[in-house]
């Protein structure tokens, strides 16, 4: 017989803040309820973003180096993509990663609730599941809905000219010819994809660079790399129209100029899944679509919170994950610091890679910091070299003080930001960072280098 509660805690979306926050739960002894409208576990990232994503971007790693193989003294042919077979291959990453979470879900003794859930009061939520409405108490209720990709006004989704990321995932073929709307995170990555795979493709992006939120030294490092692979681009042009024609889609630009192409992937964020989930009944604040929070995640109704992409901090899985453990561990009693949402790793895992952490030097110099800053250019690092890759490693620090920022690019360094996230948070000074000593030859000995730079004692100096 099903139970409707009281739980300690009922978690509606079981994404990464959902889940994360109902296994810490259990963890530390509360009863709780997991609600989710899919019918698998893990919510974007997993099904729909994170790991379906890399999965494709592995994939066209491996066309690249079959491509290149030559170079290495390897002799082998790239034959083309089998789309059937990278789609069966992402998707067995995808489900076999579903199945492992459900199991420990379950072993945990949360209870799995799937139905569409909506708040009916402070402490209460409706589910409709196949077998009829179920009302659920709880002593405190987490909202994770999540999010959902956006449109520009006036521009229409339709799942075949014009198509968001979740459609993306389920292209069947590689297009001759792809527009990306948008040169964030997701609009870079699949334009890293589809190059790879063979198809011609234009990012058209409204500020001055892509990845405008990431370093600007970054930004320019992907753009000529970017070029270099034949990934075309129209920076601080703004889209006006899209018209779909007998061979697929006609982007008009601001200014007038065309581009025909045979698909036009809308790539400019996502908004946040809060329409119908009962907010504004049960007194849940809101702003601009999101639940307004503060530093521990609490709602403007006590015993609500809420994580993930349905609040207003970065819209990142871990930061979601790291939020959900927050809101756990609270109403468990225990003091968990807020987060320092600057001190949180981010990656763009297109070839080249994008990773940081910390901030920028613009945005230093805003909060009024004194700085100092060193780029050490990955042409030094033999790793590097014997991957073949170019890039560069930037570290800012405050005058006499700790690291405030670092900044990669470069095939792996999504693996090198790890270290930097410790540098970063633990203030370290960069004297600090440069006694430690890196293995070698890795490409984090450019990390180690950029600290004895900034320390003064520079080992290898280019450029």
């Amino acid at each position: 017989m099903a139970n409707n509660g009281p739980f300690d805690i009922v978690v509606l979306g079981a994404g990464s803040g959902g889940y994360a926050c109902a296994l810490r739960a259990a963890e530390l002894g509360r009863s709780v309820a997991l609600i989710e409208r899919d019918e698998s576990l893990g919510g974007t990232c997993l099904n729909r973003g994170c790991i379906p994503t890399k999965a494709l971007l592995h994939a066209a790693e491996v066309a690249d180096q079959s491509r290149e193989a030559a170079k290495f003294g390897v002799k082998a042919t790239f034959e083309g993509i089998d789309v059937a077979g990278v789609n069966a291959y992402k998707d067995k990453v995808v489900t076999t990663t579903v199945k492992g979470l459900t199991g420990l879900i379950k072993t945990r003794g949360i209870e799995i609730v799937h139905g569409t859930g909506r708040l009916t009061g402070p402490t209460t939520v409706e589910v409709d599941t196949a077998g009829g409405a179920r009302t659920i108490e709880a002593g405190h209720i987490v909202l994770g809905t999540g999010s959902a990709p956006k449109s520009l006004p006036g521009l229409e989704i339709d799942g075949e000219r014009v198509i968001s990321s979740d459609h993306a995932l389920r292209l069947e073929h590689v297009p001759g010819s792809v527009v990306v709307l948008g040169g964030g995170v997701i609009g870079v990555e699949f334009a890293s994809v589809w190059r790879s795979f063979g198809a011609e493709v234009t990012i058209v992006e409204a500020l001055p660079h892509l990845l405008p939120l990431e370093e600007e030294s970054s930004s320019k490092r992907l753009e000529r790399a970017f070029r270099k692979r034949g990934i075309k681009f129209e920076l601080g042009t703004r889209f006006e129209s899209a018209k779909t024609t007998q061979g697929g889609i006609s982007v008009t630009l601001e200014g007038g100029k065309t581009i025909d192409a045979e698909l036009l992937l809308v790539a400019v964020g996502r908004g946040p899944v809060s329409d119908g989930i009962g907010l504004a009944e049960a007194g849940v604040e809101t702003e601009r679509g999101f639940v307004k929070v503060d530093e521990y995640c609490r709602t403007s109704v006590p015993t609500i919170s809420a994580v993930g992409d349905l609040v207003q901090t970065p819209q990142l899985a871990h930061v979601g994950f790291a939020e959900g453990i927050l809101v756990a561990e609270r109403l468990s009693g225990l003091t968990p610091p807020p987060i320092d949402y600057d001190g949180v790793p981010r990656i763009t895992y297109s070839d080249p890679e994008v990773a940081s952490v910390g901030i920028t030097s613009a945005v230093a110099r805003e909060r009024g910091y004194e700085i100092k800053e060193v780029t050490y250019d990955l042409a030094g690092n033999p790793k590097s070299k014997i991957l073949g890759t170019q890039g560069e490693v930037k570290v800012i620090a405050a005058v006499d003080g700790p690291v405030l920022g670092l900044h990669m690019v470069g095939a792996r360094v999504g693996e090198l930001i790890a270290e930097g996230q410790l540098i970063y948070n633990w203030e370290a000074l960069p004297g600090e960072v440069a006694q430690l000593i890196h293995p070698h030859p890795t490409q984090s000995e450019a990390v180690g280098e950029a600290h004895l730079a900034l320390a003064g004692k520079p080992l290898h100096v280019h450029g």
